[in-house]
Formats: structure tokens, sequence, C-alpha cells
């Protein structure tokens, strides 16, 4: 069983209301219909429930959900899972900038091009882009692991703290603190198991990552090597 919710004559608050009742009443699959790319779609939404987007969403899909499994059909606007804490979101077309900022867990993945600032400032989980990643991918990023399957932009993992950025293409150019290595047999089969899992092809052998230089930064000094 599913439920319906039609968003064409609907504000993101009444939507977003009608959602978080449902998800209150056990609702386990709601499909938005007509979505207009309205702003904030499933925002705040917590809960063990799928919701389905029948268009292409605006800015902020699911922000700050946890424990949802959020498909968006076509694109996604500027800082979709921004600040999610658990749970999955899949854009089926390209998104915008800032996809997965500030996330704190769950997995993103991103069927074809990601604009800039991909994982800024994300703290842990996983960002999958299918496609090209544009400027400052992972700018700031403190935790976590995203992969490119395409091509990163300039300034790539520019003032990148913790985490990793796994890349199968060309990098324009490197930020400050970021440094391009190879990697191993753990990096390998991490790699081959998620992509698996999310249909993607796995040929482990062209990647390599983006890690931080130095790891830890003090407001006032040099960064330190410390982790």
């Amino acid at each position: 069983m599913k439920m319906e919710i039609d968003c064409r004559d609907l504000s993101v608050r009444e939507i977003n209301r009608t959602i978080k009742e449902a998800v209150k009443n056990g609702e386990k699959r709601i499909v938005l219909l007509n979505p207009g790319a309205k702003h904030y779609l499933a925002a705040g939404v917590v809960g063990d429930v799928e919701i389905i987007v029948k268009g292409s969403a605006g800015y902020f899909a699911g922000t700050m959900i946890h424990g949802v499994r959020m498909i968006i059909e076509k694109n996604a606007g500027w800082f979709a899972g921004d600040n999610m804490t658990d749970g999955y979101i899949e854009i089926q077309g390209t998104a915008g900038d800032g996809v997965g900022q500030g996330i704190y867990g769950g997995t993103i993945v991103v069927r074809g091009n990601a604009g800039a600032r991909t994982g800024e400032i994300m703290k842990n989980g996983t960002i999958i882009i299918g496609g090209n990643s544009d400027f400052m991918t992972g700018l700031y990023m403190m935790g976590g692991r995203m992969i490119v399957l395409g091509n990163l932009r300039g300034m790539a993992g520019e003032s990148i703290v913790r985490g990793a950025i796994y890349f199968k293409g060309e990098v324009d150019s490197l930020g400050k603190n970021a440094k391009i290595v190879e990697i191993d047999e753990q990096d390998e089969e991490w790699l081959k198991e998620i992509l698996k899992a999310h249909d993607f092809p796995a040929f482990t052998e062209k990647f390599r990552k983006i890690v931080p230089i130095k790891k830890r930064f003090v407001y006032g000094s040099a960064p330190s090597e410390e982790g």
C-alpha cells in the first residue's frame, strides 16, 4: 500500500505537515505527485518511510531527515540532503550545488552530475556521484567518504580536514591541504561492495583518492599532522 499526495496546489508547509502526520500514523510509502520543483520537500522528516518524488525537487530536498529513504526521480536543486543524519537519498537526474552539505550520516546517490561544493563540511556518511562534480568538491570536508565516477573541477578537496574523495576521472586542480594518493586493498574492497550495492560498475583499479595533507587545524596556528 502507498499514500499519494498531489503537491500541485499545496504549499510546502502543507506537504511536509501531511507527510509527518502520515509517518506518525505508520505510513511506510508516500508518493509525491506534481512536486513542481518545490523547495524543502520532506524537510525534517524522521522515521522508517520511503518517499518517492515523481519529478524534480527544489532547494534543500530532504534536509535534516533521519531514517528516511527518499527517491527523487528527476533533478534536485541546491543543498539536497543538507544536514541529514541518517537515511538514503537517491537523485536520478542531476543535483545542484552543495549536495550533501554538512551531512552527519546516511548515503546520498546522484546518478548524474553534481554542482559545486559537493559534500561541503560533511562530517560522516557517504556521497556517490555518478557523473562529474563541479568546483570545490569536498570543501572543508570533516569526515565521511565521497565517490565521484566522473571528473572533478578545480580546487577539489579545498581545505579538507578529514575523510576521503575517491575519483575515477580527471582533476582540474587541487585545493589547499589536499593531496592525491593511491587506493589500498581495503579501499578497493569497500569500493567494489558499495558500487555494486548501488548498481554502479566497479572498475576499482582506476580509482585514486584525495585526502588531507595535514589532519587537524587549530585556529591561530598551522595545521598539525595529528589525527
